[in-house]
């Protein structure tokens, strides 16, 4: 198994979950490798096909998990995944292609598995040419689109909660910006049952919740045993801050091709769950 970005928060749950289960693995990073003990690390800048090439020609994997993306960068999270697609079909092997709700415009009120991508920003643009360039090279690749991705109390949103539910930093949350946040454990066996079982095509790998950001944000305060109340609310409609407002992913179809439940945000930030 290879990680691509094996150092980001996905990334990091992916090797630690593929070495729990006895695969052999090998994981870049572009600067800062993760626990040595859990995979083979190796420096790799996917913008450079001849690094990306490199790698996978060393390592040789039956399986990559391509979660390598930077917001804002174009060469990282479309060039790269198109890198990364290119070694794998050198070398033979499997190929799934971690993608996201930000291909949609947010026009529909649900987005299933058949929808074709229509993105509004530049991120999501080039989160669906990352989807073109895999499926041009590789047809019978996974093409993966989550959603927000939290868990274990380390993601940016639940960080961004505690500083403002405790008075440490400013800022509101959405009321009108909803999306069906995934827990980071629950997307990591995802992909790795996908990788492993072969399965192929567009896949939508989200929660079963669609909630707003404050929604989701009164969720992790209550579960971390702070003061909800202290939250202040906004609307993205209007505010400038670009980029879709609504976007729900039907994980229906892709629910009954995996073992793996992809429980919703209401269930997995049960007060009563650890972080």
């Amino acid at each position: 198994m290879l990680i691509v970005g094996g150092s980001g928060f996905l990334g990091g749950e992916l090797v630690r979950r593929c070495a729990a289960e006895g695969h052999d693995v090998a994981a870049t990073c572009l600067s800062r490798p993760g626990e040595r003990a859990q995979a083979t690390w190796l420096r790799v800048d996917v913008r450079e096909r001849r690094d990306v090439a490199a790698a996978i020609d060393t390592f040789r994997p039956e399986v990559t998990i391509n979660a390598a993306y930077r917001q804002g960068d174009w060469a990282i999270t479309a060039e790269g995944a198109a890198n990364v697609a290119a070694g794998v079909a050198r070398v033979g092997g499997r190929l799934v292609q971690v993608s996201s709700d930000v291909v949609f415009s947010g026009a529909a009120k649900w987005y299933d598995e058949t929808c074709p991508p229509d993105p509004i920003t530049p991120y999501g643009a080039a989160k669906a040419a990352a989807e073109t360039a895999v499926r041009a090279v590789l047809p019978e690749a996974a093409i993966a689109r989550t959603s927000l991705i939290l868990g274990h109390g380390r993601s940016g949103h639940e960080a961004l909660v505690r500083s403002l539910a405790t008075g440490a930093g400013e800022g509101v949350l959405f009321t009108d910006d909803v999306r069906c946040p995934v827990h980071v454990g629950d997307l990591a066996a995802a992909l790795v049952e996908a990788a492993v079982g072969g399965l192929s095509g567009v896949l939508h790998v989200a929660g079963a919740d669609a909630v707003s950001r404050y929604e989701l944000g009164v969720l992790v305060a209550r579960r971390d045993g702070l003061d909800a109340a202290r939250l202040r609310t906004g609307r993205r409609a209007g505010s400038g801050v670009p980029g879709p407002l609504e976007l729900r992913l039907d994980c229906s179809a892709t629910q009954q091709r995996l073992s793996t439940r992809l429980r919703g945000a209401r269930e997995f930030l049960a007060p009563s769950d650890a972080p």
